[in-house]
């Protein structure tokens, strides 16, 4: 079985600005790319899992979401890093229906599970709400809360 690292995008990853969607708005958070890195190295998967209600609202569209992605991959294979998957929730309860995938519920880090058989004792969520946090202890995950000056003392959490 694999173990995994768990990252919320806006907020982890890159400057949390909000409704994200455009590439040339993309910023990464000072050491993050080094970071997943390093976790590439230590032979974690790293899987993003994030709430996009930006889709529900109309603010922007699935395909949007998927260009960022690719956008992040080009600016991570600069830092010879690289994510091994997204998996995003376009949903929220006031546009639309209920889910099983909007954090803190589950369903994004199952989907995970089934597509990398990753050992969810082994693993950790990197997370910058409260949110995260709790879909972390939901899964049966190890949760970090994100916060300032966190990729710059990683190493040691992963210990």
């Amino acid at each position: 079985m694999e173990k995994a690292v768990f990252l919320d995008r806006d907020g982890v990853i890159n400057v949390d600005k909000e409704y994200l969607y455009k590439p040339e708005d993309f910023e990464f958070i000072n050491g993050a790319p080094e970071a997943i890195r390093l976790m590439n190295k230590l032979g974690y998967k790293v899987v993003v899992v994030s709430n996009q209600s930006g889709v529900a609202r109309g603010f922007f569209t699935v395909d949007d979401v998927v260009k960022l992605h690719k956008h992040i991959d080009r600016e991570l294979k600069k830092y010879e890093a690289y994510i091994d998957a997204y998996y995003f929730c376009p949903h929220h309860p006031d546009f639309g229906s209920e889910c099983d995938c909007r954090k803190p519920k589950t369903g994004l880090i199952e989907q995970a599970v089934r597509d990398f058989n990753i050992d969810l004792a082994k693993s950790w969520m990197i997370g910058d709400k409260a949110s995260d946090v709790e879909c972390a202890e939901n899964a049966g995950v190890k949760p970090i809360l994100a916060t300032e000056g966190l990729w710059e003392r990683f190493p040691d959490l992963l210990k």
